[in-house]
């Protein structure tokens, strides 16, 4: 059997495949080892992992895991926590954007993004990534994503007078106040989920021009910032995540304005990787 897991640092989507059938997905927590010591990723293989394969017969031969925060200095250590769960298992491990590249354009050559609470995109050549443009997180970078519509949102809700009557509305909505907002975003952990959370109430209101120009906004900027470093404008655009499947319009219309060809949109990689490991 093959276990083909897509982990982020929420959570971990797993497939359980034999002889190209699914015979089971689940999820568990997500797994990242630049956030996680070994006892808790343990944990969450033998606790939450291992009862649901327990109801299966045949042991796992071959794991497929892309991962969050899985660098090569990584690969070492997470091998070894993965073989403690399937000693007799064959590992494969990689990054998410590798696990995104394949789910997306398979073994064609294409120009992969992923569009979430974080972004990240490569160009990809149908086996490898050759070419990725730093996302540099949220603070510095991350054009596209949840977490900078956020930012944009806040900026916007707070210093231009055209969205006054936005910003009552969103504090009358979320019960949130100014410095309540600040505290969040200065003060507490995990900053970047709080301002990708905004992403619920702009997709409510994506009728307002002022809220769908700011989703476009971010887009163009994903593109003007990122993108255009690849030089390859003959390529499709593949993208998968929560900001680029909620907003697939804005998305595409984007891609088209800026010159691109548009590929397809997933909600989540794990039905990519089981085609493209069958």
């Amino acid at each position: 059997m093959k276990l083909i897991a897509d982990s982020g640092s929420t959570k971990t989507d797993w497939a359980l495949v034999e002889n190209g059938m699914v015979l089971g997905k689940f999820q568990t927590q997500g797994i990242n080892p630049f956030h996680q010591d070994d006892a808790t990723i343990i944990t969450i293989l033998q606790d939450e992992l291992l009862p649901h394969l327990s109801t299966f017969n045949s042991p796992v031969l071959t794991l497929y895991f892309y991962g969050s925060g899985l660098r090569e200095e990584q690969k070492l250590r997470m091998n070894t926590l993965f073989k403690k769960t399937f000693p007799s298992g064959t590992i494969f491990l990689e990054s998410d954007l590798l696990g995104a590249a394949r789910a997306l354009c398979g073994r064609e050559e294409g120009i992969a993004c992923i569009l979430g609470t974080g972004a990240n995109s490569c160009l990809y050549d149908g086996e490898k990534i050759v070419q990725n443009t730093p996302p540099l997180g949220y603070v510095l970078g991350d054009e596209g994503s949840g977490a900078v519509l956020g930012r944009l949102f806040m900026n916007a809700i707070f210093k231009d007078p055209q969205f006054v009557e936005i910003r009552e509305l969103y504090m009358k909505e979320t019960g949130l106040t100014m410095s309540l907002i600040i505290n969040k975003v200065y003060r507490e952990p995990l900053a970047n989920r709080f301002l990708a959370s905004t992403s619920s109430f702009i997709h409510q209101h994506l009728d307002n021009v002022l809220l769908r120009k700011l989703v476009k906004d971010n887009f163009r900027m994903f593109f003007q910032r990122n993108i255009v470093q690849y030089q390859r404008k003959d390529l499709s655009i593949q993208a998968v995540g929560s900001i680029a499947w909620y907003y697939q319009q804005e998305f595409r219309e984007t891609v088209m304005e800026e010159g691109y060809q548009m590929g397809q949109i997933l909600k989540t990689p794990i039905e990519g990787l089981i085609k493209y490991h069958q």
